[in-house]
């Protein structure tokens, strides 16, 4: 099962103006006058038989399946498991599936399964705990060892806590669903806290891909007679995108807007289209995400590691290597990356060097052996959820000489785990004695700044300004610099708010909480008009509480608009606890304490082990003198944080009659 990227329970003020938007521009029309409707995969299926039959049983159509004989993998046949003291068992009654476990109160009982996620190499099942809300379940089916296992062997989740089966982060309707269906909408109410999400198909269809298909069905019955006028900015076949030779940014946002990890602006799917910056906002090189040299760590989805690559930079797309209908690798094993690098080359990119690289006198490993896989080397391998490998795709050139000052991986001792970096180090400057591959590295400063960011303030900001390097290892150079800006940094960093890549300017626009009021208002004003909307919300953000007094209508227009983006995107989001910590902290800046008091409730009744929000509802009822709402806040937040050291400090502040 796919996750959204969450903007995590560690978070408050800070996140604010301090998480960078990121995307690229695509052509797009921002409010079409009419949508066409979707008319499903079967429609299409009657002109595009080929593409449909390679589709069929694709992961993609699969992603998300009703439960019947052909689609359920897992033993219901009355097995059972048991993790942490809780035995869950799974049988059939009829033609219905069930699972007998823990709710939401903790208490066993039976759940109908209601859907299955995925194929292979794991199968997930979607439980309704009430009506309109599924969960997906933390035990998941093998379907390579045919067993039942647990997504989280170490961790013992009880009922009432938000990392549960049951909570909030588990829940398919908010964190799963859009980019396992086609033309989803959460619909969430935040006052009903209830879910009536809508799709236009379960699994990944072909308009998820290419775009409701009503105005292109109309084309091609009568191409001569359809009226164009009538959908405003699809394109002269009628779809909402359309992927060209030329435009391999097109593609590869499409493909980004689910394999990656984000967090949505939007309670929907994006048209298919929209650029991806305008829906979504990107996680960066973040420490527990990506090591400090930009390799996978955590589950990130691909498109955060693609963009650092050299194949990005030089226009490759995600369909040179795979079929999108497929869903499969083009070719088998080297013969993927043999279609450009060989001694024949590829016309497409003319400054790829032409030589054998499939052959010892290369990767040093006999050939057709897992270690003579260019993946091996270029792409390491992690395990997620399990059973899962996912491949690193910044296709990096190993740097073992690295990892003893970075902490970063390599993919020598990722095979050699008996050896350690210094000696894969020695092995390649013994195979490549004259590579010009062995400079400075960006990593070696990240690695630093991630434990010191002001002491290498100086040498992020090189680093941002290089041209030459990626843009998202350029807009993290900057978001590394957000917890110490100040005057001198907001004025170093004010140019690239102008630079053209629309992460960089975001990140920059953060940095100017560390400028003077008037020079910070000064700066960002233009940014509330920026092309992307994901731009104009960071000035929002950053805007929130500066001292302004009266604008020139335009102005007052722009900021209104941006504000009103922002807020669109945290009641997009009102189901995740994160966002109403963010509203919290919003209310507060805007002196508005009830109305976070309301927010902060609300995201320790979502997730109770969010310290931060009972710490802030002690403080808010403190600070307007309501002593025993602190009391009664403080004791319901170590109710579910026994022990908790920072709500015993304020228990025993409160206690004393001279604390504050």
């Amino acid at each position: 099962m796919r996750q959204l990227w969450m903007d995590g329970p560690g978070i408050f003020l800070s996140i604010l103006s301090g998480v960078v938007i990121v995307g690229a521009g695509l052509a797009w029309a921002q409010s079409p006058p009419s949508i066409p409707r979707y008319v499903g995969s079967k429609t299409c299926a009657h002109c595009h038989a080929e593409a449909t039959e390679a589709w069929a049983k694709s992961h993609h159509a699969l992603a998300w399946n009703l439960p019947d004989k052909s689609t359920v993998l897992g033993d219901f046949d009355n097995s059972s498991i048991q993790h942490k003291g809780v035995t869950t068992r799974f049988f059939k009654r009829a033609r219905s599936y069930f699972m007998e476990t823990d709710g939401p109160d903790g208490k066993r009982r039976e759940f109908e399964v209601k859907s299955t996620v995925g194929i292979e190499p794991l199968q997930q099942y979607l439980l309704e705990t009430e009506p309109g809300r599924l969960q997906a379940h933390d035990l998941a089916w093998d379907t390579v060892k045919k067993r039942w296992y647990h997504l989280y062997p170490k961790q013992e989740l009880k009922a009432g806590q938000g990392l549960h089966w049951t909570g909030p982060y588990k829940t398919w309707n908010s964190r799963c669903a859009e980019c396992h269906a086609t033309g989803y909408k959460k619909n969430y109410d935040a006052d009903a806290r209830r879910f009536s999400s809508t799709q236009a198909e379960i699994g990944v269809g072909c308009e998820a891909c290419h775009g409701p298909g009503e105005a292109h069905v109309g084309w091609a019955k009568k191409p001569k007679t359809n009226d164009p006028k009538r959908w405003a900015g699809l394109t002269s076949k009628g779809l909402t995108i359309g992927f060209t030779t030329r435009s391999a940014q097109t593609e590869i946002q499409q493909c980004a807007a689910c394999h990656s990890r984000r967090a949505p602006l939007l309670g929907e799917s994006p048209l298919p289209g929209r650029p991806f910056d305008d829906a979504y906002r990107l996680a960066l090189l973040r420490p527990g995400l990506y090591h400090a040299d930009g390799s996978i760590q955590d589950e990130v989805y691909v498109y955060g590691s693609f963009l650092q690559s050299k194949m990005n930079a030089r226009g490759v797309r995600c369909s040179d290597c795979h079929d999108p209908h497929a869903a499969k690798l083009k070719a088998e094993g080297n013969a993927v990356c043999t279609q450009c690098h060989s001694p024949a080359g590829n016309a497409r990119f003319p400054t790829l060097r032409k030589a054998t690289y499939d052959a010892p006198s290369h990767h040093f490993h006999t050939t057709g052996s897992p270690a003579g896989q260019c993946k091996s080397c270029h792409m390491i391998e992690r395990v997620y959820m399990g059973v899962d490998g996912r491949r690193d795709h910044s296709f990096r050139i190993p740097r073992p000489d690295l990892s003893n000052e970075t902490g970063a991986p390599n993919a020598c001792t990722d095979c050699h785990k008996k050896r350690d970096p210094s000696w894969a180090a020695a092995q390649i400057a013994k195979r490549f004695p004259n590579s010009n591959r062995r400079g400075p590295h960006f990593s070696q400063i990240f690695a630093r700044a991630r434990k010191d960011p002001a002491a290498e303030a100086d040498r992020l900001l090189e680093i941002a300004k290089d041209s030459a390097t990626a843009d998202i290892v350029r807009a993290t150079a900057l978001e590394l610099i957000f917890n110490v800006t100040n005057p001198s940094i907001a004025r170093r960093a004010a140019a690239f708010i102008n630079d053209a890549n629309p992460w960089v300017r975001a990140a920059a626009i953060t940095l100017q909480r560390g400028a003077p009021a008037v020079e910070r208002v000064q700066r960002l004003i233009p940014a509330l008009e920026d092309k992307v909307q994901s731009v104009r919300i960071a000035a929002a953000r950053a805007l929130l509480n500066a001292p302004i007094a009266r604008l020139p209508s335009r102005i007052a227009s722009a900021f209104r608009n941006a504000n009103a983006e922002w807020d669109a995107s945290l009641q997009a989001r009102a189901d995740y606890p994160e966002t109403n910590i963010v509203l919290g902290g919003r209310a507060l800046v805007l002196r508005k304490p009830r109305q976070a008091q309301k927010a902060f409730h609300e995201a320790v009744r979502q997730d109770p082990q969010l310290v931060q929000a009972w710490i802030m509802l002690v403080r808010i009822a403190a600070a307007i003198g309501d002593r025993k709402a602190a009391r009664a806040a403080i004791e319901s937040g170590l109710l579910a944080n026994p022990e908790h050291r920072a709500l015993i400090s304020l228990r025993e502040q409160l206690s004393n009659r001279k604390g504050r």
